[in-house]
């Protein structure tokens, strides 16, 4: 009895063994991320991304104009992440809250199972899972139901192969391109996308032989004019381009926006921590990179700290970039079990069939649902009941009224209301320019004022004749003008 106790779990055991890390560690990843379901639904943006999706599945065609806002109703407006929206939308309406909160968790679990794997194959779990670790724990803030979580893989799997053709000093295989169509869809970074194939064919050229040059300089330039074209190959065209220039042409409003703001060293953060070791090591190590190398890990990190919304993709990228040279300077080595098991085909079907349980087991939890900073429901509730038709709203609470089908001053389109819109808004908010908050009112033949309590505008129109406060909650403050 004792000898069959025994040989159960040592064969239970070596069978485990055999299980790759990236499987684990991806499939732990999407279970802490779905038990944190709250973070994952702490962006205001998750509302009207996802209503945008619900507008598209309805009419069957994608917008060209706004038509969920009164301020700028008509006005030319494209949607460069329409396919995520419909995703979303979709896994919204088969399992609630669940469906799109799995599909951001299994998205950003695969991605991290995948670069997992690949440390795998050039050094041992137990030096890939922490770094991964890292790498999870600097991004993890800005993990969201939206649609730039989605194109993580995407993004993951196109950089991975432009540096395996670098690496292998050929031009990328054209079998690549309709990776980058796919993420000109989901999400506008895309254009990211492009730069990378600048990147890494220098790095190319740069280990090539003189006589291969030239020939292999034209592969990659021929290479980047048909990835220019796969970035049209969207229902928008060459217009989908266009729409990502005008979120980065957005000038001061860049600054105010947080995910756009430069990163900040005020206070020490897990990005500090993380730079300052990858120094620190460096210094300590003594690593010798390659020209090349070295414009990228600089072009990354120039990224990361111009926007905080880049920080996932230096992170990302960085072991990718240092992985060849740094294995080889230090003559790293794979464990044994882990660099035959590879991405089988088996491990990835047991990864997708946790995300699968793990979506039926969350759509049966009616608490699913962004947390209550994001959802006023009481004060909308009375600004419905106030039959108010114009109402000055906070940018934090557009999207969920746009979900709730009220027509919005303001929201998280940026790049549709534009820089002088939304700057002259935020002085009239915070009373940079008083005027500015009369002049709105009187333009806009506004009847409402949905704000957050704390908001100097709110303060203000407490004390203005023909305003009267009718809601206010921990959240939100309703004000409606006086009928007379």
């Amino acid at each position: 009895m004792r000898a069959n106790i025994a040989t159960l779990p040592q064969g239970s055991l070596s069978q485990l063994r055999q299980i790759p890390a990236w499987v684990w560690f991806g499939a732990w990843i999407y279970v802490v991320l779905m038990i944190n379901w709250s973070l994952l639904l702490s962006d205001s943006d998750t509302y009207w991304q996802t209503a945008v999706g619900q507008w598209i599945i309805d009419h069957g065609a994608l917008p060209r104009s706004d038509t969920f806002s009164f301020t700028k109703s008509g006005d030319y407006w494209i949607s460069s992440s329409w396919l995520a929206q419909v995703l979303f939308a979709g896994a919204y309406r088969v399992f609630g809250w669940a469906g799109p909160l799995s599909l951001a968790a299994a998205a950003a679990a695969s991605t991290f199972a995948w670069l997992t794997s690949i440390l795998c194959r050039r050094m041992p779990p137990a030096y890939a899972v922490p770094i991964v670790f890292v790498a999870l724990l600097v991004s993890v803030t800005h993990l969201f139901v939206r649609p730039h979580v989605l194109a993580l893989p995407v993004m993951f799997a196109w950089a991975n192969g432009l540096l395996s053709a670098s690496e292998r000093r050929e031009a990328p295989s054209f079998w690549l391109l309709p990776l980058l169509a796919l993420w000109a869809n989901l999400h506008g970074g895309f254009v990211f996308g492009l730069v990378l194939i600048g990147g890494f064919g220098l790095d190319a050229l740069w280990n090539a032989s003189a006589e291969l040059r030239k020939p292999l300089a034209l592969r990659w330039l021929a290479f980047g004019v048909c990835a220019f074209a796969a970035c049209c190959v969207t229902p928008y065209g060459w217009e989908t381009v266009v729409a990502s220039y005008r979120i980065l042409d957005l000038g001061e409003l860049l600054h105010i926006i947080m995910e756009w703001m430069p990163a900040d060293f005020g206070t020490l953060s897990r990005f500090e921590l993380c730079i300052l070791a990858l120094i620190g090591g460096a210094l300590l190590g003594g690593v010798k990179l390659s020209p090349p190398r070295i414009a990228l890990v600089l072009g990354l990190l120039h990224m990361a700290l111009s926007h905080v919304r880049n920080q996932e993709v230096f992170v990302l990228l960085l072991p990718l970039v240092l992985l060849t040279p740094v294995g080889d300077q230090f003559g790293l080595r794979a464990w044994n079990a882990e660099s035959r098991s590879g991405v089988s085909l088996a491990s990835a079907v047991a990864l997708f069939v946790v995300f699968g349980i793990g979506t039926l087991t969350s759509a049966t939890r009616a608490t699913l649902h962004p947390p209550a900073i994001n959802s006023p429901v009481a004060a909308v509730d009375a600004l419905k009941a106030s039959h108010a038709k114009r109402v000055l709203n906070d940018a934090f609470f557009g999207g969920y009224l746009i979900w709730r089908d009220i027509p919005v001053f303001i929201d998280g389109r940026a790049e549709l209301y534009g820089e002088e819109f939304v700057m002259k808004y935020f002085h009239a908010l915070f009373l940079k320019d008083v005027n500015a908050l009369y002049d709105l009112l009187k333009t806009y033949d506004i009847d409402a004022l949905l704000l957050k309590r704390d908001t100097p505008a709110s303060l203000l129109v407490d004390h203005l004749d023909g305003w009267q406060r009718v809601y206010a909650d921990e959240i939100a403050v309703l004000h409606v003008r006086a009928k007379h």
